[in-house]
């Protein structure tokens, strides 16, 4: 019989939102904010969930998210989402979580990105990637030989995020 692993959603909502000028989680896209997209796929997953605003150490981007994340859980898994993806779907997540491995990250073209999971196990690694000032998932992902859920060509829409005000005219076009 195979272990059953508690999982937790965290959404990190923490960014300065440089490009778009303005905080993304408070965006709206149709009748939600981009946080809000997130947070109704987080109850379909039927997980406890919470959101990240602010990091334990700021400045260090995702990571800086991810170090806070681990450091408060006691689940044994952690679901990284990011606030400004609202197309993502309860399916691909699935897919994600579906992978045994400590560390699962969402791939199109090789890299890594949201959504991806984490072992809790994995926050020494995150510290050493932290304290070694790389802040980049591209390589945290690599050093750790994180497993990768290819994503179809089919399913790469889901993983749009909006960080600009143009992507968000376009995302508010997608939805007409």
């Amino acid at each position: 019989m195979s272990k059953k692993y508690s999982i937790e959603v965290v959404i990190l909502a923490g960014g300065r939102s440089l490009r778009m000028g303005k905080e993304k989680a408070r965006l709206r896209l149709g009748h939600r904010t981009l946080l809000g997209h997130a947070r109704v796929l987080a109850s379909t997953l039927g997980l406890p969930f919470c959101v990240l605003r602010v990091d334990r150490l700021s400045g260090y981007g995702p990571l800086g998210g991810i170090e806070t994340a681990l450091c408060g859980t006691k689940a044994d898994r952690v679901l990284f989402l990011s606030c400004d993806m609202p197309f993502l779907q309860r399916d691909l997540v699935e897919r994600l979580l579906a992978v045994p491995a400590p560390a699962v990250f969402a791939t199109v073209h090789g890299n890594v990105g949201f959504p991806f999971c984490l072992a809790s196990e994995t926050l020494p690694k995150v510290e050493a990637q932290l304290a070694a000032g790389q802040l980049s998932l591209q390589t945290f992902a690599r050093k750790i030989r994180a497993r990768r859920l290819r994503v179809p060509k089919t399913d790469w829409g889901q993983l749009d995020n909006i960080n600009t005000p143009s992507e968000l005219a376009a995302a508010r076009e997608r939805l007409h």
